[in-house]
């Protein structure tokens, strides 16, 4: 294991021009345009990792975008990983706000990466992090420095919800038999402050539409008359929190984990800085629910948001009308305990209560799924900390995170197996953002640090 430092700076450029390549290619699932740009990232997978050691590889179709599976087995009386990742990527959206284009991947320096960093949609999120597991397994298997099996199943969808693999998982449960499962699709606190996450908020993801007359109107001729749907959908959302910032449908916080005074103080001995945190908002405060810090806001506590908004002119100039129609999407982050279908119908039932009768509402349901915490006590977070220890050369911290991996308690429920997140990312890097970026030090340190994961998970399940 000691030749890894060197393996990586014999192949640093060759490492950094490979993603860079799978950068470049726009495979984004929400938008059907680049089907074939995403079918064309899944082939990249595929080809990456048969280069990297794999003995099998294979495309395996399901009712969506396909899932590449790859093992190397080496011996059956061996512990097996499995590494889960994806390969399709958020819309890129607003481009004019990018420094330059998302898919022409460029290496520029900042102040929290002097080094450089990767600038490109997916870079972080999560074609990166995925990419360092494929040149670990490229390190191990060319030094003969892997200690036990290894699979993969890299998907298209986890932007859109995951549907394929949750059709597909159940249909292969002995292919995908493993004795834990590891992923990098989260973060870390700081280069110099290691952290494993270990609890991933759960969702659920709705499009609302509100109707009003059967046409646009002048809002000159009926304005006051006839109800805008704009001005009641802002006025339906606005109520969704009250003056405390506290979710106000009926029976939301019914199931929420309320974690103990002590266990909040000890996630209140994570390093935060809240000046810093502002600063790189550029925001003047912050803002949330009451009674709780910014850590457990983003993380502990369940949330809504707006995440678009939209209907009546938008167009240059202006246009006097009354639209006829008002759309917005929303997302809610939950805690575990909470059921995303459950809250679904929630949200739905009250929407639909609070609506005047002047207008109609449709209430589209679009994904969820369940938050997740991992314990800390297993021999599969054990590895895991003493891989960061070897490579960072501290402990790391144990952190939840306030993203939703929805799959990762599908997983538990059909594979009954546990689940390890070693992110390299940092919340500065602007997953889902303009501007998204990865670290050159990251993607390495990843590389780095995965294979110790393999030796200590190996050592320590004997």
């Amino acid at each position: 294991m000691n030749t890894i430092q060197s393996y990586i700076k014999d192949n640093k450029k060759r490492f950094l021009n490979e993603l860079i390549e799978l950068l470049k290619i726009p495979s984004i699932s929400a938008d059907s345009a680049y089907k074939k740009d995403v079918l064309i990232t899944a082939d990249f997978v595929l080809e990456s990792l048969k280069k990297a050691g794999c003995d099998n590889v294979e495309l395996c179709e399901t009712p969506g975008y396909p899932i590449i599976y790859g093992e190397k087995i080496i011996d059956k009386n061996l512990p097996t990983v499995l590494v889960y990742g994806h390969y399709d990527v958020q819309p890129a959206d607003p481009i004019d706000l990018w420094t330059s284009p998302p898919f022409e991947p460029v290496i520029k320096k900042t102040d929290i990466h002097p080094e450089g960093a990767i600038f490109a949609r997916g870079a972080c999120d999560d074609k990166g992090q995925m990419f360092m597991h494929v040149k670990a397994l490229e390190y191990m298997t060319s030094t003969g420095n892997l200690p036990c099996n290894v699979k993969f199943m890299i998907e298209g969808e986890e932007e859109v919800g995951s549907e394929s693999l949750a059709w597909f998982v159940p249909r292969n449960k002995e292919k995908l038999t493993n004795d834990v499962i590891l992923i990098s699709d989260t973060g870390m606190i700081a280069n110099d402050i290691p952290s494993i996450t270990t609890g991933l908020r759960g969702l659920s993801y709705v499009e609302v539409e509100v109707t009003g007359p059967n046409r646009d109107l002048h809002s000159g001729l009926y304005g006051g008359a006839v109800a805008n749907p704009i001005n009641i959908l802002t006025k339906m959302i606005a109520s969704l929190h009250d003056e405390n910032n506290h979710i106000t449908i009926p029976g939301f916080y019914d199931k929420v984990e309320e974690l103990s005074s002590e266990e909040r103080a000890e996630m209140a001995k994570a390093p935060f800085n809240l000046e810093k945190y502002k600063d790189a908002l550029k925001v003047d405060a912050v803002y949330g629910e009451k009674g709780y810090s910014t850590n457990e806001r983003n993380s502990i506590r369940p949330t809504l948001d707006i995440n678009g908004i939209w209907g009546g002119y938008t167009g240059q100039g202006a246009k006097t009308v009354i639209a006829s129609k008002a759309f917005a999407k929303i997302s809610m982050r939950l805690v575990p305990n909470q059921d995303w279908r459950e809250i679904t119908e929630l949200f739905k039932n009250h929407f639909e209560n609070i609506a005047p009768k002047s207008v109609k509402i449709i209430v589209k349901p679009h994904h969820g799924g369940q938050g997740y915490v991992t314990p800390i006590n297993t021999i599969a977070y054990q590895a895991a900390s003493k891989a960061y220890e070897t490579s960072f050369g501290k402990t790391p911290i144990p952190q939840r995170s306030g993203g939703s991996i929805p799959i990762v308690a599908l997983f538990e429920q059909e594979l009954k197996s546990k689940t390890i997140l070693m992110g390299f990312g940092l919340d500065s890097d602007a997953i889902h953002s303009p501007n998204e970026h990865f670290g050159v030090w990251n993607y390495l340190k990843g590389i780095e640090t995965i294979p110790y994961f393999y030796k200590y998970f190996t050592e320590l399940s004997k």
